[in-house]
């Protein structure tokens, strides 16, 4: 799925991730993964609507497993949220779009 949601590896997660200038929304998932597949199109469109103040970008457990194993990801859908570099929030599984929004805002007040 191309748009908003920036695809991320171990070749430009520091690029992408932690020398960020904003919020990143990390979505851990796999392409075989039901809830992965059901969250996507709302990340996608929470990524539209709050470009501005949050990146949100993917990373594939199965293309990048060191990624999910240095961040601890044993479920997916995982999402973590990084500010300056650091996690600051993380939850797992499947989301209302209505709870993606009071989740992000939550981690960042």
């Amino acid at each position: 799925m191309a748009g908003f949601v920036i695809p991320v590896n171990k070749a430009n997660f520091e690029q992408e991730v932690l020398n960020a200038d904003k919020i990143v929304l990390i979505d851990f998932y796999a392409d075989w993964c039901g809830p992965c597949k059901s969250l996507a199109p709302r990340l996608e469109k929470y990524a539209e609507d709050n470009q501005d103040k949050v990146k949100v970008v993917k990373i594939n457990v199965d293309e990048s497993p060191a990624l999910a194993g240095a961040f601890g990801v044993r479920s997916i859908p995982t999402l973590l949220i990084f500010k300056d570099g650091e996690v600051v929030a993380q939850t797992v599984g499947s989301m209302a779009k209505s709870d993606l929004v009071k989740w992000v805002d939550g981690a960042l007040a």
